[in-house]
């Protein structure tokens, strides 16, 4: 349920509202938008009287949300929500971020070359997987606590804010000087997971299950925001269909959908989503023209050696070409 108030409300009738509502149990989230301020109910609002809520003097407008998820839904939090890492980058609300790297740390070489051609192409955060969900338990899965530290000496000599991927909770300790949590596919509905990221003031980008619907991305934001974290970036990744020339099947559709059920920020992941490197440039292309907040780029400074998905991984130089190509679509995005 949302409540919709009038300009410039009483503040003591508002505060009596508040509290008459937390009285029934109830979690309220405020949000203040250009035009209105809206309360969000959350909980059990089933025994509520509209009728009464209507009838105050500084209250516009009472609305039923049947959606399942709330401190995600637009109707919450009308407008953008930005989501600040660090100390100058922001994603969301007219702010465009490319995250580029590796897909996995290898060595100190690479990800500190790496790091230092992302950034001069105009990349702001920086990728690199230090522990690798792999589908082969025979595949190489990471560097672990040493890429982690890897990760921060890139850090270091580039100035780029990291991102990696938590595969469990017992792994969050090592986390704490990473400016970025990824939550992966194969985690999006790891439920306890999600819940331990809920309580952290860490900004968290939450990708996409292999088979999973917009709700049900949705709804493991919501597990992370009703744990109080309100950080959360969402990914599209692709997701699994029929057609196996691509890696997956690169959902754009998704954009801008999501754009009109969440205020969060949506960024797209074109290398897993095609899995070969010529595609990259036209989703990502493609992807910008859509509306999407920021990209995921895989970048090696050798696909052909990488020891983790090299075939969708693009040249230094290839990246910098993608980024001029992005960067003349930006004007003409579309934005709803």
């Amino acid at each position: 349920m949302i409540v919709v108030l009038k300009d410039n409300p009483d503040k003591r009738q508002l505060e009596n509202l508040i509290a008459w509502l937390k009285s029934m149990g109830l979690d309220i989230h405020m949000s203040e938008g250009h035009s209105s301020t809206i309360m969000g109910l959350i909980g059990d609002t089933s025994e509520v009287d509209v009728d009464l809520i209507n009838a105050l003097e500084i209250v516009e407008a009472v609305k039923r949300v049947q959606e399942p998820y709330k401190n995600v839904n637009r109707k919450f939090h009308p407008d953008d929500s930005i989501i600040k890492i660090a100390d100058d980058v922001e994603i969301g609300g007219g702010n465009f971020q490319v995250i580029a790297g590796p897909c996995s740390v290898e060595s100190e070489s690479q990800v500190c070359e790496v790091a230092t051609r992302v950034k001069e192409a105009g990349a702001k955060l920086y990728r690199g997987g230090a522990f690798k969900p792999r589908t082969s338990p025979y595949a190489f899965q990471g560097m672990r606590e040493e890429g982690i530290k890897l990760l921060l000496e890139a850090k270091k000599q580039s100035g780029l804010p990291i991102v990696t991927e938590a595969m469990d909770i017992s792994h969050l300790p090592l986390f704490e000087d990473v400016d970025v949590i990824q939550v992966g596919a194969r985690n999006m509905q790891n439920f306890e997971l999600l819940k331990e990221l809920g309580h952290l003031d860490k900004p968290i980008l939450l990708k996409r299950g292999l088979s999973s619907t917009l709700q049900e991305l949705l709804m493991s934001a919501e597990y992370i925001m009703a744990g109080g974290n309100e950080k959360v970036i969402l990914c599209e990744r692709g997701i699994r269909t029929f057609e196996t020339a691509t890696r997956n099947t690169l959902d754009l559709a998704s954009i801008p959908l999501l754009k009109t059920m969440t205020h969060l920020p949506v960024i797209v992941d074109p290398s897993h989503a095609t899995g070969i490197a010529h595609l990259v440039k036209p989703m990502a292309m493609a992807a910008a023209a859509a509306g999407a907040d920021g990209l995921m780029i895989e970048v090696h400074n050798d696909p052909a050696k990488a020891l983790c998905d090299g075939a969708q991984s693009l040249t230094p130089a290839a990246f910098a070409d993608m980024m001029d190509a992005v960067n003349a679509i930006l004007p003409h995005a579309f934005r709803g």
